[in-house]
């Protein structure tokens, strides 16, 4: 599983579609089966493979996929996207903002309960904000709220912020605050609370069991307040190994999973699938990255005081991004499904600057660039050393993981050609990102990012971010891509923020504190016994509690 970047902000972007197998008209089943049962029916279990655990399920603690998957269908924000990526309210039904931009006046829904029965109020959100900006909170999302000169109680059910600053950001980041109960929490230490493994919400399921390393287990809230959920319970099965996984889905252990390219193409092409499942693809906001610690000691406050012997030489970092072949791993990982990524911004989106800095797949221009830098075979051991020092380093990535193992081992081949060895190592996802990514105890990661709908990224990028738990682990620091970041989110003007970004990515581009691998395409599939699956610009998952499976086609019984 990827870390995950929860900053989300509206914005417009060209209409992305999703495409699956051929669709009959009035028919769910993208495969073309004919069903005589459509009937939207209470019932059922559905059970979706997952090769990470959550680590904890308080969103604003978290920053793995896995936890803000689960926590998302526990939890609510004031706001939300809607299917065709424009914003509409959540737990705010509507909201006034004033001309400056600067005030933003929040007017709740009424007669929402948390699901231990108790009404929730604007005190809650007003909890929840105080939480996320208290300095004793470990969290790594708290920068969007700090730029709120005042936030008030109108009334119970009516919430105003005024911001300080112009923030651009300003409105949909609200659809990410993790609202707390206050009459569970209050006066409590939330990173210790049993709440963090047993938390009461306001969304469309609730917690009802969770057995480590095995599953976690949801139950319908049937007094949600956008109507209770068709699906009566959601399981989520952790499962670390892909393959293992699989054949669990062709056993009929669980209903879905988001097979590999390799699946896609070949392995589900059967009979068996195309009867008993739907296949989906689609693209995703998100990207693959090869991360370069660039730092090897830091002071008390995370910042960097002694660049990486290797990797604090843009040369090197260049060179290395020449040595590695995108289209061999779009070819070859992916088998086509995806593109190459050339920054932190997906392709065909409006901040995304096609005109950056390419890097051709080209081992004469890498060989160069690190003899430019004094790396070079002095020894005739066929590896490159400096100072006595071999050109060797390991790449730690996520166990489980095939794409990612796949990609470290092609780029592990292809540096060697060059005289670097390169180790890699596979760590079980907790370990990877509470020992290793958060303690900065690694020398380069093959990770991802799911990245939010506007281009701020100021916590990865921003040099102030680079404490434990915050984003920028590998150390970046750049006084213009500082600067740009604050204009960024300081700016209203569409074309303004588009010229910031693009230099953002130039600067990017040329620097390679990442090396930009590639974007995948997501690639769901599930049991055709579930309709109502909409796919949409936003994915498929977004009207999930309208899922259902029909009387007669229900697999588990829950007793009452």
């Amino acid at each position: 599983m990827k870390l995950i970047f929860k900053i989300i902000i509206i914005l417009l972007i060209p209409v992305i579609f999703l495409s699956s197998c051929k669709q009959n008209k009035g028919d769910t089943n993208p495969n073309g089966k004919i069903t005589t049962d459509n009937h939207p029916a209470y019932g059922d279990t559905i059970i979706e493979g997952t090769i990470g655990e959550p680590s904890i399920l308080i969103p604003m603690l978290a920053g793995d996929s896995a936890s803000h998957e689960v926590a998302g269908l526990i939890f609510n924000g004031l706001v939300k996207y809607d299917k065709d990526l424009t914003l509409i309210g959540d737990l705010a039904e509507s909201w006034d903002i004033s001309k400056d931009g600067l005030v933003i006046t929040f007017h709740l829904r009424k007669g929402v309960k948390w699901t231990d029965g108790v009404e929730f109020t604007a005190d809650d959100v007003m909890f929840g904000y105080k939480t996320i900006i208290d300095e004793k909170t470990p969290t790594a999302y708290s920068e969007d709220y700090k730029q709120i000169k005042k936030a008030e109680l109108l009334d119970k059910h009516t919430f105003r912020v005024t911001y300080d600053k112009p923030f651009a950001p300003a409105l949909s980041s609200w659809g990410n605050l993790t609202i707390l109960p206050k009459h569970l929490l209050e006066g409590k230490d939330i990173t210790k609370s049993e709440f963090a493994r047993n938390p009461v919400g306001l969304g469309p399921y609730k917690l009802v069991k969770w057995v480590p390393g095995q599953e976690v287990v949801l139950e319908s809230n049937k007094d949600y307040f956008e109507g209770r959920p068709y699906i009566d319970r959601y399981m989520y099965r952790i499962i670390p190994d892909q393959a293992t996984m699989f054949l669990e889905l062709q056993a009929g252990g669980i209903d879905w999973m988001g097979i590999t390219p390799t699946q896609y193409q070949r392995q589900t092409e059967t009979p068996y699938f195309r009867e008993n499942f739907n296949k989906y693809k689609h693209p995703v906001f998100a990207y693959t990255y090869l991360g370069l610690n660039l730092c090897i000691k830091r002071d008390k406050q995370g910042k960097c005081i002694a660049k990486h012997p290797m990797f604090g030489d843009k040369r090197v970092r260049q060179a290395i991004a020449y040595a590695i072949d995108k289209e061999e791993l779009v070819g070859g990982v992916l088998f086509g499904l995806g593109k190459p990524a050339t920054g932190p911004y997906v392709p065909d989106t409006w901040p995304y600057n096609p005109n950056v800095k390419k890097y051709e797949y080209s081992p004469e221009k890498a060989k160069a660039l690190l003899a430019e830098s004094g790396w070079k075979d002095t020894d005739g051991d066929g590896l490159l050393d400096k100072d006595g020092r071999p050109f060797e380093f390991t790449i730690l990535t996520n166990m489980g993981n095939t794409l990612r193992m796949k990609t470290s081992t092609i780029i592990q081949y292809r540096l060697g050609k060059l005289g670097i060895k390169v180790n890699i190592r596979a760590l079980e996802w907790s370990t990877f990102v509470n020992e290793f990514i958060d303690k900065r105890r690694f020398e380069a990661v093959v990770l991802g990012w799911s990245i939010g709908l506007d281009p701020d990224q100021y916590d990865i990028w921003h040099s102030s971010k680079t404490k434990e738990k915050e984003f920028n682990f590998v150390s970046y620091a750049n006084p213009e891509v500082d600067e740009l970041l604050e204009k960024g989110r300081r700016t209203f003007d569409f074309n303004e923020r588009k010229k910031i970004y693009f230099r953002m990515q130039e600067i990017l581009a040329d620097e390679l504190p990442y090396i930009f691998l590639y974007v995948p395409e997501a690639l769901p599939i599930i049991s055709s016994r579930f309709h109502g699956i909409e796919p949409a610009p936003i994915g498929i998952g977004y009207n999930l509690p309208k899922w259902f499976v029909p009387e007669s086609q229900q697999k588990h019984k829950m007793q009452q």
